[in-house]
């Protein structure tokens, strides 16, 4: 005997049964166990000459039950089945299956933690499935129940989700889980059960010409009707959502265009929630969410704030209607993560002070400017470019314009003779002996090496994040392409998604951008990566540098950035040429 699964297309009624022929049987009294567990007894069934399939010997009823779930839902999952091998007898294995899951607790979360303290216990999936004459993809189906985040456990063991719909449930990552709970306890909502679980899990294959925001006909593709020619669906849903993604870039355009202050696109399959949200109009900077299900209906909410954005201005308003204490304005809310706003910082100081090497003169006359404008007792430091992870280390060690300035580093120490200190040339703790030897060394050296010189030190202490790194970038047309390239580190620490399209725009244009519109960050910048390495049937496009590297800087989106307020601070005194 041989224990497996199998479709149920592929089994039929054996002439050996004893009720073949006769009337489809009344089910009913199991419909609702099958339906809540699905088949636990497996059907008795051997191979009818036909390649793949198998006719019925023991378990008509379980037969028909499954059938009429199958018609009710759609699909079933394939049927446990016991396959009798030449010599088998019949009626005693029914029995002994029968006789075997009769032992086994018939609530599948306890079958659960049956299988899980067998498993601890050192007991295989093969033995334990013989144990209760079970198949193994069985036992496993029960093992996959830990999958589940334990509040959707409960529910199950408690009845109120069914087999199917937990079936489908340890197919769910936690994130998907825990978005579907939130629906399932939200009484306000409406969480998807069985089929249409799978559905919203996977997207969905079939959509509706109905959801279209554009007209019909601009889609290339075809479209299938049904038989009454009533309702219509994409034949290429890839192509439907590059359409449809391009509609809602194209939506977003003209609501920003029409004065709304923001338009935020929710995440596909994300709802906006009214409750925690209050009605607010377009001059009092009300904002427009955008929703888009997995089956691509958009809908567009105009003229709303979150609760806590209104009670803000309810009170900011108050105040200054009255006493004219008004609460202080919050800051606004940041353009990109500290661990972002590091990494540029570093990388940039890194090209603008390889640049400064090259322009000694410049250098001397930012050495100057540090003298004229800092204290009398001038102390020079270098900078010591502290990072916020190991990641951002790792990134700047191996960035060119780094390791170029290391080993002028130690052609400068050469020039001293003094190999030793290889940290950095300048010191802040030094004593007069040392001054008086460094002073009687520069007396020695050509007017070009103490250019170079002075260029190195003005570089070494060039302080990261200033709005010097700024004013220097932009005077000297610092094209950071020349020793940067976007890393790893770059792209993980780019998690804004309205950045990441900004410069999906940037590098592919914004056609593409707009059809990647409700993407996840993730898939726009594996696009972008695409495209710089020329991989997955994308041109590539070399020398491209992101406006976050450039100089002037150039921020994507809205928000508090020092680097945004140091490069405006001194855009004046530079203006483009």
């Amino acid at each position: 005997m041989q224990l497996t699964h199998i479709d149920l297309d592929h089994l039929s009624i054996s002439t050996l049964n004893m009720r073949h022929g006769k009337k489809a049987p009344d089910v009913s009294d199991i419909l609702p166990s099958i339906r809540a567990r699905g088949v636990l007894v497996p059907l008795l069934v051997r191979p009818n000459g036909t390649p793949d399939s198998f006719e019925i010997v023991a378990g008509r009823r379980r037969y028909f039950a499954a059938k009429a779930i199958a018609e009710e839902q759609g699909e079933i999952a394939p049927l446990p089945c016991a396959v009798m091998e030449p010599g088998d007898d019949a009626a005693a294995l029914e029995a002994s299956l029968i006789e075997n899951v009769a032992r086994l607790d018939p609530d599948a979360m306890s079958q659960y933690e049956t299988f899980v303290r067998l498993i601890k216990e050192g007991r295989s999936v093969p033995e334990i499935a013989t144990t209760f004459g079970i198949t193994e993809r069985m036992v496993n189906q029960r093992l996959a129940l830990g999958n589940l985040l334990p509040r959707i456990r409960d529910a199950y063991r408690a009845g109120e989700i069914d087999a199917e719909t937990v079936r489908h449930l340890t197919l769910a990552s936690k994130a998907q889980q825990k978005e579907w709970l939130a629906l399932f306890m939200d009484e306000h909502q409406s969480a998807p059960m069985g089929y249409q679980l799978k559905q919203w899990l996977f997207g969905g294959r079939s959509i509706s010409t109905k959801v279209a925001l554009f007209p019909l006909d601009t889609y290339p593709g075809q479209i299938v009707a049904d038989l009454f020619g009533e309702d219509g669906y994409f034949a290429d849903v890839d192509l439907f959502w590059q359409k449809q993604n391009q509609a809602v870039a194209a939506k977003r355009d003209a609501l920003l265009e029409a004065g709304w202050s923001e338009v935020v696109i929710l995440d596909p399959g994300q709802a906006f929630t009214y409750w925690d949200h209050e009605k607010t109009p377009k001059k009092k900077g009300g904002k427009v969410f955008i929703t888009i299900s997995h089956q691509g209906e958009v809908e567009v909410h105009e003229g709303w704030l979150s609760r806590k954005e209104a009670r803000r201005n309810a009170r900011e308003e108050a105040g200054a209607e009255g006493d004219g204490t008004a609460e202080p304005v919050q800051p606004m809310r940041p353009a990109m993560s500290k661990s972002m706003q590091n990494y540029l910082e570093l990388h940039r100081h890194a090209v603008v002070r390889l640049a400064l090497l090259a322009n000694p003169g410049a250098a001397l006359r930012l050495l100057v400017a540090h003298a004229v404008a800092a204290s009398g007792h001038w102390q020079v430091k270098a900078e010591p470019q502290q990072t916020r992870s190991e990641e951002i280390s790792a990134s700047l060690a191996a960035c060119p314009a780094q390791q170029a300035f290391a080993a002028e580093r130690e052609a400068i120490l050469g020039l001293f003779e003094r190999p030793e200190y290889h940290h950095t040339v300048a010191s802040s703790n030094g004593d007069d002996y040392r001054t008086a030897a460094v002073f009687a060394r520069l007396l020695a050296m050509l007017d070009d090496e103490v250019l170079r010189v002075a260029a190195f030190i003005m570089a070494e202490t060039l302080a990261a994040g200033s709005a010097v790194v700024e004013a220097a970038g932009t005077y000297l047309k610092v094209d950071a392409r020349e020793h940067w390239q976007p890393d790893d580190a770059f792209f993980d620490l780019t998690r804004e998604r309205v950045t990441v399209n900004a410069m999906l725009a940037d590098i592919a244009g914004k056609a593409v951008a707009d059809a990647n519109v409700t993407e996840r960050a993730k898939v726009q910048k594996q696009i972008i990566r695409d495209f710089l390495a020329g991989t997955n049937g994308r041109a590539k496009v070399a020398g491209w540098m992101p406006g976050l590297m450039g100089f002037p800087f150039r921020l994507y989106r809205e928000g508090a950035c020092t680097i945004a307020e140091a490069a405006r601070s001194v855009a004046d005194l530079f203006p483009p040429t």
